[in-house]
C-alpha cells in the first residue's frame, strides 16, 4: 500500500492516511487499490481487532476527489466510474458493519470525499480550531457528493436538515458540528486526538452506525409525511428557478437525496452512485471543476503575479473620489484594517462617501452579524478630507473620480507628490487606457490600474492593468493589496477597454442589436436569462446608464479622430445612442432607460411601453437557441480576441473575470472554457454559422484561431 499505512498494535487497526508526493490526501486511483486492500487486511485480522483509528499524516484530514482524474474522463467511461465508487462505498460499508467501534481522528479540514470517509466513524473527534472546515463543496462544482455523503447527511440530519449542506454546500466548523451532532467530541489538538480516541474505543466495545439500527427513524420525516411531502411538491420548480435547468448538479443531489429516503441504505447508496457517474462525465462538471477549482486555485497561488521577492501590506491607502466607487473602496479596505483616507472637493462630499460604510454596517449591526464596537472601529479607519496634505504618506493613492482624461491628469499630477517613498498610484477606470493616463504620471512604471467593480462591497473580481512602463513589482504590489482585500485579481495588458469591459460591451451591444433588428425586447432578455446570465443585456444597460455607453463611443470617436482614423460604430452602440440623443432615455439613474421604473413603493420596473411602437418589427423572424448563442458566442470570441491580442496572457484571468467580472454563465466555467468545453472544431463551426447571419462580431481570425488551440489546458 502507498498512500495508506495499516498498523495493528493492542487490538487497534489504524489506517494512517498519507498520499506519497501530495500535500493532500485525495480518493486517487491508488488510493482506492490501497483502500481494498487495507480493509482486506482489517478482515484477515478481525478476531484480533477491537476498534479502528482513522487518521491523517498531512495538515488536514483528507481533500476528496482527483479532480485530475475526473477531467480525463469521457463519457463512455460513467459505468467504469459506477463501479469504481461502489467498490469504495463497499468497503466503506464493511469497515463500518464490522461490529467493533470505528473512530475519525479529525485534525483539520475533511471536505468532499473526506467528508465522507469520516462518515463511516461511529464516532468523530475534532480539534477545536475556527480554522478547520468540514462539509460538502461537490455542487459548487458541478458534482455531487457520491461516496455515501448524500445518503448518510439525510439520515443524520434529516430531508429538510440536510438540504443546505448537501444542495447548497454550506460548510461548517467543528463546533457547528458538534452543535449538529455531526461530530461527537472536540479536542485542544491533534496530540490529544488519538488518546481520546482508544479511550471511546475502550468504552463502547461494540458500535453501530444510527441507520442500522432497528429502532433508526429519520429526522423529520420520510417523504410519506404530509409536512415533508409538501415541501417537496414545490422544492423542483423552487430549484428549477435557481437553476433554470443549467446546472444539473442540484436537481440530481435532491432526486437522490428523495428516492433514497424511500429506500433501503443500500439501495439509496446505489441510487446516490447511479446520479453521480452520470454526472462526473458531463462537459457541465468539467466546466465547473476546471474554473472554480483549478483556475480559482491558480489565482490564489498568484500565477498571474509578477516574479517580486517581497510582500506588499497596504497600511494607508487614499482613494481620490468619493462617489459610489470611492464609498465602495473605502468600506472594502477599512472591513480589512486598512488605515483610509477619502479626498473629494469638499469635506461634505467626502463625509458622504464614509457614510456609505455606515450604511453597509449599521443592517449588519441591527441584524447582529456585527458587534457596534467593530462598526465603530471600522469607520474610524476612514477619514475623510478636502485637503490634499491630508493624503501624505500613503503607500498607494487610487484615483476614482470621473472617466474624464483632463480631470484623471489633474488629480494624478496633485495627489502623486503626498505618496510615501515607495508608494505607488493606480486608477480605478473602467475603460481609459493605462499607458495614456500614465502620461501625467512622473514616475509612470508605478502606475497601474485597479479596476473595481461596482457595486464593490459585493463584487469580487478587480481587474489590474499593466500599462506599458508599469513595472513587474508595482503590478506585484496591486496582487498583493487586492488579495489583502479578500478579492479575486486578473491581471491584464493595457488596451481600450481593458479586458472585462470590452467583452462586457459585446453582450449589452449584441442586445441593444437585436431590439434594432426588430426582435421584441422582451424576448431579448428572456434570451440572456436561459443562457445563464445573470440579467438581460437591456436591463444591465440600464444599471450601468446608457449615457455612459454614449460618453464612450463619443471618447473613442474622438481618439480614432485624433489618430488620424475613423470608427465605425456597431448597430447595437447606434440604438443606443438613439435612445439617448433622440428620445432621452439615459438609464435607471437619469429616471429610465430601457425600462421604467415606477415610484411607488413596491412597484416593479418594467419595459418602456416605446420600445414596441420605436423598434419592433412584426415580420421578424426569431429563433430564441440563435439569440442565446449570440450572446455567449459573441463574448467568448471576444475573450479570444483579447488572448490573441496578449490582451489577456492566461485561461484562468479569462475565465475567472468572465464569471466573476461581467456574468458570464458559472455552468460555462468561462468565456473561454465555453470553447473548450464544447470543443473547439464545434465552436469555430458555430461560430462561422453566426458570423455568416449576424456580422462580422462573430468571426474568428487566423491568429485568433491559433490562440485558442495554444492555451487549450490539458489534463
Amino acid at each position: 500500500m502507498k498512500t495508506i499505512r495499516y498498523e495493528l498494535a493492542d487490538g487497534i487497526a489504524t489506517l494512517t492516511l498519507d498520499e506519497p508526493g501530495s500535500p493532500v490526501n485525495t480518493m486517487c486511483e491508488q488510493w482506492q487499490q490501497d483502500l481494498t486492500e487495507a480493509v482486506q487486511q482489517v478482515l484477515a485480522d478481525r478476531a484480533a481487532i477491537r476498534g479502528i483509528v482513522l487518521a491523517s499524516a498531512k495538515s488536514t484530514f483528507f481533500a476528496g476527489a482527483d479532480l485530475k482524474a475526473t477531467m480525463r474522463l469521457q463519457p463512455q467511461d460513467a459505468p467504469r466510474v459506477f463501479r469504481e465508487i461502489e467498490l469504495v462505498k463497499k468497503n466503506f460499508r464493511t469497515l463500518e458493519t464490522l461490529g467493533v467501534p470505528v473512530v475519525a481522528c479529525l485534525n483539520g479540514s475533511a471536505l468532499g470525499g473526506g467528508w465522507e470517509l469520516a462518515l463511516v466513524a461511529h464516532h468523530r473527534i475534532a480539534v477545536d480550531s475556527p480554522k478547520i472546515q468540514f462539509g460538502l463543496p461537490e455542487i459548487t462544482l458541478g458534482l455531487i457528493p457520491g461516496a455515501s455523503g448524500i445518503t448518510k447527511m439525510t439520515r443524520l440530519l434529516g430531508l429538510l436538515g440536510a438540504q443546505p449542506y448537501v444542495l447548497e454546500s454550506k460548510l461548517f466548523s467543528p463546533r457547528d458540528a458538534l452543535a449538529l451532532g455531526l461530530v461527537q467530541e472536540l479536542v485542544r489538538d491533534a496530540a490529544a486526538l488519538r488518546p481520546a480516541a482508544l479511550a471511546w474505543i475502550a468504552e463502547h466495545p461494540q458500535a453501530q452506525q444510527p441507520w442500522d439500527a432497528k429502532d433508526y427513524k429519520m429526522p423529520g420525516g420520510t417523504p410519506s409525511n404530509p409536512k415533508i411531502a409538501g415541501m417537496l411538491a414545490v422544492a423542483p420548480a423552487a430549484m428549477k428557478q435557481k437553476t433554470r435547468g443549467l446546472y444539473p448538479a442540484p436537481e440530481y443531489a435532491l432526486a437522490a437525496m428523495v428516492e433514497g429516503a424511500q429506500v433501503d441504505f443500500d439501495t439509496a447508496l446505489r441510487i446516490e452512485t447511479r446520479y453521480l457517474a452520470k454526472l462526473i462525465v458531463s462537459p457541465v462538471a468539467k466546466n465547473m471543476i476546471n474554473t472554480f477549482f483549478f483556475n480559482m486555485n491558480a489565482i490564489k497561488a498568484g500565477q498571474s503575479r509578477p516574479k517580486w521577492e517581497g510582500r506588499f501590506t497596504p497600511r494607508k491607502v487614499g482613494i481620490l473620489g468619493a462617489g459610489m466607487m470611492g464609498g465602495g473602496i473605502a468600506y472594502a479596505q477599512a472591513s480589512r484594517g486598512i488605515a483610509t483616507v477619502v479626498k473629494d472637493v469638499s469635506l461634505a462630499k467626502a463625509e458622504a462617501g464614509k457614510a456609505y460604510s455606515a450604511k453597509l454596517t449599521q443592517p449588519r449591526v441591527a441584524k447582529g452579524r456585527m458587534g457596534a464596537e467593530e462598526e465603530q472601529a471600522l469607520l474610524a479607519r476612514i477619514t475623510p478630507t478636502e485637503a490634499m496634505k491630508d493624503l501624505q504618506g500613503c503607500d498607494l493613492i487610487i484615483e476614482a473620480v470621473f472617466e474624464n482624461r483632463e480631470l484623471k491628469a489633474r488629480v494624478t499630477k496633485e495627489a502623486e507628490p503626498m505618496l510615501a517613498p515607495d508608494g505607488f498610484f493606480a486608477s480605478n477606470t473602467s475603460t481609459l487606457p493605462i499607458t495614456g493616463l500614465a502620461r501625467a504620471s512622473a514616475r509612470p512604471q508605478k502606475f497601474v490600474g485597479i479596476h473595481f467593480f461596482s457595486p464593490v462591497d459585493k463584487m469580487k473580481l478587480v481587474e489590474i492593468i499593466r500599462g506599458q512602463s508599469t513595472d513587474d513589482e508595482t503590478v506585484a504590489r496591486a496582487y498583493d493589496y487586492v488579495q489583502a482585500l479578500g478579492k479575486i485579481p486578473i491581471v491584464v495588458n493595457d488596451a481600450r477597454g481593458f479586458f472585462t469591459s470590452r467583452v462586457f460591451g459585446t453582450f449589452v451591444m449584441e442586445g441593444a442589436a437585436m431590439v434594432g433588428e426588430g426582435i421584441p425586447a422582451p424576448v431579448v432578455e428572456q434570451a440572456g436569462i436561459q443562457a445563464g446570465m445573470p440579467v438581460g443585456p437591456l436591463a444591465v444597460l440600464d444599471e450601468t446608464a446608457l449615457s455612459l455607453s454614449v460618453h464612450v463611443l463619443d471618447q473613442t470617436r474622438a481618439d480614432y479622430r485624433a489618430e488620424g482614423k475613423t470608427y465605425i460604430a456597431t448597430p447595437g452602440e447606434l440604438l443606443v445612442e438613439r435612445m439617448v440623443k433622440e428620445f432621452d432615455r439615459n438609464g435607471r439613474a437619469a429616471g429610465g432607460g430601457f425600462y421604467e421604473y415606477p415610484q411607488e413603493p413596491g412597484a416593479r420596473k418594467f419595459l418602456w411601453p416605446e420600445l414596441k411602437t420605436l423598434f419592433e418589427k412584426p415580420g421578424a423572424a426569431w429563433d430564441l437557441q440563435d439569440l442565446k448563442d449570440r450572446l455567449l458566442y459573441r463574448q467568448s470570441v471576444e475573450t479570444a480576441r483579447c488572448l490573441a491580442e496578449g490582451v489577456l496572457t492566461s485561461v484562468h484571468d479569462a475565465n475567472i473575470g468572465s464569471i466573476f467580472g461581467i456574468g458570464f454563465p458559472g455552468w460555462t466555467g468561462g468565456a473561454l472554457q465555453f470553447i473548450y468545453g464544447m470543443g473547439i472544431e464545434a465552436f469555430l463551426g458555430r461560430a462561422r454559422e453566426l458570423a455568416a447571419k449576424y456580422g462580422p462580431g462573430f468571426a474568428v481570425a487566423p491568429e485568433v484561431q491559433d490562440a485558442i488551440r495554444r492555451f487549450e489546458p490539458r489534463y
